[in-house]
């Protein structure tokens, strides 16, 4: 597409890159920076996805609506301080020694890097390189040791105090007292020490400063990696330094956002366009913390679901919260699938599916199923191997198999992953009620009727014919429900009973559907098993 095309495409990456081509305007720069950050005392996570992939999305709009460069920096902040030890790693004895020294200058703990931060480092590319993002990776303590910072910390040096300005207001009295922009490195043990300077002297290159254990005065160089900025600050002079044009940051940010904005105009620059996105919510509604492991994984998202779900799920209203649990993976796949079959039909940019892919339809075809039905199937034949499921699809899909389908494929493992760990163990069939007894018996008989002609159907044709007896089965008492038009219409409790009754779970697919899958015979069978579910036995 030409650049052109997109003018008026209102997807919510457009709007961003719109923001960032007036920037590039306005400056005159021919190329845009976009930059993501990371913390590399931990381990990539589902966070650092989304963020990654939506920076990746307004990246890539900004470049079709211009027809300019762009680069997008993975910034690992590899020069903090290890604050404490995390839980899941081996040595913690061994780590716990290294407190507040440079996470690249503490031993790796697993042994495999020449330090804890390379390892993680290693770890993040090794995540983006999975899903194909592409970057540039930036260490901090590189950057840091080769000068790629030293021009902006002596700027920084210059105007001490007004940075200082900008952060004292939001300190407490103590903090106030002692608060620098600046953290030396002890020269003898390696801490990236948090003390206030006596003096900073930027035409010697130099900070003067005390060390609180045993009142020892350090003359220590502010520029080669000889000492690191406090993060707001640090922030602002990664900003300042580089040139960065855009960066996406979590709403528990904000102030953040605006106090390393203010400490970039200090320095003289202008600080980047942003994009405050909303953080995730467990079951509860409650903000999900690493710590109390209320989340989902991006490891138990890809057990259950194919990656460009994930990719659906962050795309979505990226400024609204959204709880991040296992129910949500289903309905997240159901709907990549839909706006993925849209995209081969037209390539609008309004469709998520069309910057999961890059403008263009992937070249598998379509499954023939949703995965909530394949879900559904799994559900009722008790499927722990994907083989019991593909030979529903088969007969469902004549030609369907795991070559000529990759994505059902992948679906169909999938299914079988989720239906093990969540829906085999919450299945609960109630008896039917005695209104229900009778719709059931209705439906069955039907199907019965109808088995040859509906079975001579083409699937999609046989789901329909099949709703709509489902459809009469339920209008009767107490299921009927007026519709706008005034006719008589089926109410969602007929449904309800069906998904309760006959598959054991609270919800389900358009039964019709799932009938043409499962089958006449096999559906039959399901309801004759639910009919004698609680009927008392003849003495």
């Amino acid at each position: 597409m030409a650049p052109t095309d997109l003018s008026a495409a209102r997807a919510w990456p457009f709007e961003e890159a719109r923001k960032v081509a007036a920037r590039l305007e306005k400056s005159g720069k021919d190329v845009a920076l976009f930059e993501t950050g990371y913390g590399p005392s931990g381990l990539p996570h589902i966070g650092t996805f989304g963020e990654v992939a939506r920076t990746t999305w307004v990246r890539r709009a900004f470049e079709l609506l211009t027809g300019k460069r762009s680069r997008l920096i993975a910034f690992s902040d590899d020069m903090d301080g290890l604050r404490k030890v995390p839980d899941n790693v081996p040595n913690k004895e061994m780590l716990a020694t290294h407190l507040g020294r440079p996470v690249t200058a503490v031993p790796d703990p697993f042994g495999t890097h020449e330090s804890f931060g390379h390892h993680n480092n290693a770890r993040l590319r090794a995540f983006l390189d999975a899903f194909g993002f592409e970057y540039e990776f930036a260490s901090s303590s590189d950057y840091y040791k080769s000068g790629r910072f030293d021009a902006a910390l002596i700027r920084m040096a210059e105007r001490h105090e007004e940075v200082r300005a900008v952060i004292l207001p939001t300190l407490g009295p103590e903090r106030r007292a002692t608060y620098s922009p600046f953290l030396p490195i002890h020269p003898k043990t390696g801490i990236v020490m948090q003390v206030p300077m006596e003096e900073v002297r930027p035409a010697e290159d130099l900070l003067i400063w005390r060390d609180p254990a045993d009142g020892t005065r350090h003359a220590t160089r502010i520029t080669g990696g000889h000492c690191k900025a406090q993060w707001k600050a640090d922030w602002a002079l990664r900003w300042f330094a580089l040139g960065v044009d855009y960066e996406m940051s979590g709403k528990d940010l904000i102030d953040s956002v605006k106090l390393s904005s203010a400490i970039c105009r200090v320095l003289g620059g202008e600080p980047p366009e942003t994009f405050t996105y909303e953080l995730f919510l467990d079951a509860e509604g409650q903000k999900i913390s690493k710590s109390k492991g209320n989340g989902l994984t991006i490891e138990e998202w890809l057990r259950y679901a194919p990656p460009e779900s994930l990719a659906q799920f962050m795309f979505n209203q990226p400024q609204r919260a959204k709880r991040l649990y296992f129910d949500q993976i289903p309905r997240a796949v159901d709907e990549y699938l839909q706006h993925r079959a849209r995209l081969r039909v037209a390539a609008d940019p309004a469709v998520p599916a069309w910057h999961i892919h890059g403008g263009a339809a992937p070249n598998d075809p379509e499954p023939p199923v949703s995965f909530t039905m394949l879900l559904n199937l799994a559900s009722v034949v008790n499927a722990d191997d994907p083989e019991i499921l593909w030979g529903f699809l088969a007969r469902y899909a004549p030609g369907a198999t795991p070559r000529t389908q990759p994505l059902l494929g992948k679906l169909v493992e999938h299914a079988v992953h989720y239906y093990r760990d969540f829906v085999a163990p919450t299945k609960r069939f109630r008896e039917p009620s005695p209104a229900e007894r009778e719709a059931l018996h209705a439906l069955m008989a039907a199907l019965r009727d109808r088995a040859a002609d509906l079975e001579a159907m083409e699937p999609e044709e046989r789901a329909r014919a099949i709703q709509d007896l489902v459809y009469d089965a339920g209008r009767r008492e107490p299921f009927l429900q007026p519709n706008k038009d005034g006719s008589m219409g089926v109410s969602r409790a007929w449904f309800n009973a069906l998904y309760q009754v006959l598959l054991g779970q609270e919800e389900g697919p358009r039964f019709g559907g799932f009938v043409a899958l499962y089958g006449i015979a096999g559906t039959i069978g399901l309801i004759e098993t639910a009919l004698a579910r609680g009927e008392t036995p003849v003495a």
